[in-house]
């Protein structure tokens, strides 16, 4: 048990921060201290000052299919013009403005031109329904929402019919930023920068509604403090990624959603251009184009770059040599944590798996990739040691919305597969006796937006940030996470079991999408397994089998007999009391859509089994003999 502050990476000077293991680190216990000065227009016009004239976004040029460089000094001067737009519209200092909108160069633009006005910023996932949408304008007052789309506007319309204040509502197809531009000719920029220079570091920066994997979304208050604190430290934490004139960052995860839009800041800080673009279909073609040099991602994209690779590679010597080539990227990775590292028979065996199998994986995220920053999840010690030992290194980190991002990340000079890192940038980290990981320091959030019970509950009585996550600290201050408190099954004979570790492995095979491992109060454990829709048609191929639906393949005997093989090869890490012991093919794919998925791909545990859990009880009212279809 730790019961002290784990002395962290984070509290060294930021000029003490190693570009190597051999430069070594000053570690005491004292974290950050925030400047009153920090805001994030002042992030902004730091940028400018720096490097005003050199590219801080590329914006998809609407001609084709390339990419318009935008400096750094022109989005300021279009921030600035926003902003304008905003206070012309009666909009007073810590007002809320809501962005329901895909992720774009506009969000980007807005965010900032909100916060430059001394307004708060409000996101709305573009998925959201009525209700939440109702929900949150109502809880946080919010003044103005700009939309993607006029059937948002629409939907936000309806949606604030109830509410007891007037939101204004515009759509960016019905050129909301122009318009803006436009009425705010009459505003000064002389009163914007009134706005801006007024703003100090706990002032209210953005209120971000929680997606949640249970219960309405709670608004995690989140600062200027915290909205510069991370980025600005972050930079210098991990130059190598963050600095130069070289770096690239293509995003396409929601801006809705903290993990998104943390890295957006981080590029704000940094030297580097970001792209956006909001349509995963084109993902792979943009990243050609774009040439990212680090990619920002969740574990399932991860899984499915992998997936999609080894259901390419077919069967017979195709499919064998990838095999080869995949235990090859495992051995290495593994060996560089050993005092003796690879041995000459491994480096061999690697440059050759390279020369037939790596250069073509690593090819999919763009010509220029060298960093992959995994996080929304775990990623998993068997992928993280795939994806390094083809020549990426891959930075795993963990944080929340209510952190604003990292609390811990594995750094490029010091890098444990397997865990998410040591706490950085003016965060600390300690484990309860219960096994909780509890945090504080310069991200974590002040409040939950007009919920004062939610926020004492939140703390300690030291002030210690819970975060419902249970982990372990090894000697280095590296976090290992376990699973989430409120996920952990007990079963009738009272093992304690986390589903996450059967899950992630379960859903390594290619034919899974999704795993919900249950089990809580019953005599065993046992899963619900959706098929990955994507992948059925190649493993069909692959096996010789005829075309057929996932509604046919959940009850299909080769299927269900591939399924039970990687059943048993999951099972291989546990006890027996905490192996799958059954489980059911559901013949419906968890998605944003039926409210099953976070729109980070989180799966909402809690609607899984309110959806699903008639097949959960005739699992138990059954003998628990082998599968059935669900």
């Amino acid at each position: 048990m730790i019961t002290r502050p784990v002395p962290s990476l984070e509290a060294a000077r930021p000029q003490d921060y190693p570009h190597s293991l051999t430069d070594g680190v000053s570690a005491t216990d004292v974290p950050f201290e925030p400047e009153a000065h920090w805001s994030v227009p002042w992030l902004l016009a730091q940028r400018v000052s720096r490097s005003g004239d050199r590219p801080l976004v590329a914006r998809r040029s609407p001609l084709g299919g390339g990419w318009r460089n935008v400096s750094a000094r022109a989005f300021g001067d279009e921030v600035a013009q926003v902003a304008a737009g905003l206070i012309s519209m009666g909009l007073e200092p810590g007002q809320r403005v809501g962005i329901m909108a895909r992720t774009s160069y506009s969000w980007f633009l807005l965010d900032m031109a909100i916060a430059r006005a001394g307004l708060v910023s409000v996101p709305i996932y573009e998925t959201s329904s009525a209700e939440q949408v109702r929900w949150i304008v109502s809880d946080a007052q919010v003044r103005l929402v700009v939309t993607e789309t006029g059937a948002m506007s629409d939907l936000v319309h309806e949606a604030s019919r109830e509410v007891d204040h007037e939101v204004q509502v515009m759509a960016l197809d019905a050129d909301a930023v122009a318009n803006l531009i436009e009425v705010g000719r009459s505003v000064g920029l002389a009163q914007v920068d009134e706005r801006s220079e007024a703003l100090r570091c706990d002032d209210l920066y953005s209120i971000i509604y929680t997606s949640g994997t249970t219960g309405r979304p709670k608004g995690v208050e989140l600062t200027h403090r915290n909205a510069v604190g991370i980025p600005h430290h972050g930079v210098r934490y991990l130059p190598a990624v963050l600095r130069g004139s070289e770096v690239r960052l293509l995003l396409f995860l929601p801006l809705a959603h903290v993990y998104a839009r943390c890295l957006q800041l981080l590029s704000l800080a940094g030297d580097g251009v970001v792209g956006h673009t909001p349509d995963v279909s084109t993902l792979l073609a943009d990243m050609q184009s774009f040439a990212p040099s680090y990619v920002l991602a969740v574990p399932r994209v991860l899984e499915k770059i992998y997936n999609a690779a080894d259901a390419a590679a077919g069967s017979g010597a195709r499919l064998r040599l990838f095999r080869w080539a995949s235990r090859v990227a495992i051995a290495y990775s593994r060996s560089l944590d050993t005092p003796q590292g690879p041995s000459r028979a491994l480096r061999s065996s690697r440059v050759l798996a390279d020369r037939l199998v790596y250069r073509r994986i690593r090819a999919l995220l763009g010509p220029n990739a060298r960093f992959v920053i995994s996080g929304g999840g775990p990623l998993g010690e068997r992928l993280g040691h795939f994806y390094r030992g083809i020549g990426l290194v891959i930075l795993e980190g963990y944080g929340l919305t209510e952190t604003i991002g990292p609390v811990c990340v594995n750094a490029t000079w010091l890098n444990k597969i397997g865990t998410v890192g040591p706490p950085v940038c003016g965060n600390q980290i300690r484990v309860s006796p219960e096994g909780e990981v509890e945090t504080r320091g310069l991200g974590v959030f002040s409040a939950y937006h007009n919920d004062p019970e939610a926020t004492a509950a939140a703390f300690t009585a030291d002030g210690w940030f819970r975060t419902g996550d249970l982990g372990t600290v090894d000697e280095d201050g590296h976090v290992r996470l376990t699973g989430r408190k409120k996920e952990i099954i007990v079963t009738a004979g009272g093992k304690n079991v986390a589903p996450s570790l059967l899950e992630d492995r379960l859903r390594g095979h290619p034919l899974v999408s999704q795993v919900v491992v249950v089990g809580d109060g019953e005599p065993f454990v046992s899963a619900l397994i959706t098929l990955d829709a994507e992948m059925l048609p190649q493993w069909l191929h692959n096996h010789g089998l005829p075309k057929m639906g996932v509604s046919e393949a959940a009850s299909h005997p080769r299927v269900l007999a591939a399924l039970d093989r990687a059943v048993a090869r999951t099972n291989e890490v546990v006890s027996r009391a905490e192996s799958i012991r059954t489980y059911r093919v559901l013949t419906t794919d968890f998605t944003e859509t039926n409210g099953l998925l976070t729109p980070s791909l989180k799966v909402r545990r809690t609607e899984v089994l309110r959806a699903h859990g008639e097949v959960v009880s005739q699992i138990y009212a059954s003998s628990g003999k082998g599968p059935t279809e669900g």
